[in-house]
């Protein structure tokens, strides 16, 4: 298949597309999508193995999500195994969200945080880049903080001398779904992160500023489907790996450059970092 655009972070694993999922994919081979199918506890990255090793277009992420903690603890050896599967690129969906809960406290961070720090081992350990999640909580940027912290660490930051450990690996990966700042943006850029958007570009002027500041080989395109469709579609529509050809074209206008281009750079961005084959 030679791709044109790449999804770097849907669900299609999940259960919103059971009754037409085969076809789904199929036009997606058809139109030049490939995509990352991310998982988001130990079952649905199961599931998203399973679908990939059907389908020569679709990747994937192994891992557990934040909001996912109190259900499922972190089973490393599970995930290692999943992980060594040829198809799986990279590690995650993790990372730390202090929006959603309905209590936010400073046992429920250290929990996330801990989290996050055994998926964070085992993508050095297996030398795959990341894919986080990271909401911080109404009016605030501090789950970007904390993140920022947590990769900054000795143990875990790419600075070999730090880490006194030879030839160690590098933690690179994808701050999926940013939401964050320009100062955020250029604090994980300078760690060796990209910052990937959504269809909420499309009716949403809040992330134009970060999107222009952003360098163009750090810029990811994603969908995170079946959520947040483009405003060309119904507002609460199920959404789906197409949208990434919206946001591709929102991030060429709001940025100001040929859209070739951009669509270009966010298709070998994403084959950079996942380790991706070219042509995909």
């Amino acid at each position: 298949m030679d791709a044109r655009y790449f999804d770097a972070h849907c669900h299609v694993q999940f259960d919103s597309y059971d009754a037409d999922r085969e076809a789904l994919i199929e036009r997606m081979r058809e139109r030049g999508v490939a995509g990352i199918v991310v998982g988001v506890d130990l079952e649905s990255s199961k599931q998203a193995v399973a679908l990939a090793e059907r389908y020569e277009h679709l990747y994937v992420s192994v891992g557990l999500h934040p909001n996912r903690e109190p259900n499922e603890s972190f089973d490393a050896a599970e995930y290692r195994t999943l992980a060594t599967h040829p198809k799986v690129v990279a590690i995650g969906e993790c990372g730390l969200d202090y929006y959603r809960p309905a209590q936010v406290d400073e046992e429920l961070k250290r929990k996330q945080q801990e989290l996050l720090k055994q998926q964070i081992a085992l993508a050095v350990e297996l030398d795959k880049p990341l894919i986080i999640h990271s909401r911080p909580s109404k009016g605030t940027q501090d789950a970007y903080q904390d993140l920022i912290a947590i990769l900054k660490e000795p143990l875990l930051s790419n600075d070999r001398t730090k880490t006194g450990i030879p030839g160690a690996k590098r933690l690179r990966g994808d701050i999926h779904f940013f939401v964050g700042g320009v100062e955020e943006m250029r604090k994980l850029v300078a760690l060796g992160f990209t910052v990937s958007f959504t269809a909420v570009i499309t009716f949403a002027r809040d992330y134009d500023e970060v999107i222009r500041a952003t360098p163009l080989e750090s810029i990811l395109a994603e969908t995170d489907a079946p959520y947040v469709p483009p405003t060309n579609r119904a507002r609460g529509s199920r959404n789906d790996p197409f949208a990434v050809e919206d946001v591709v074209a929102k991030l060429s206008l709001i940025r100001g450059e040929d859209l070739e281009t951009v669509r270009q750079a966010t298709l070998a961005n994403s084959q950079r970092l996942f380790g991706l084959p070219s042509p995909l």
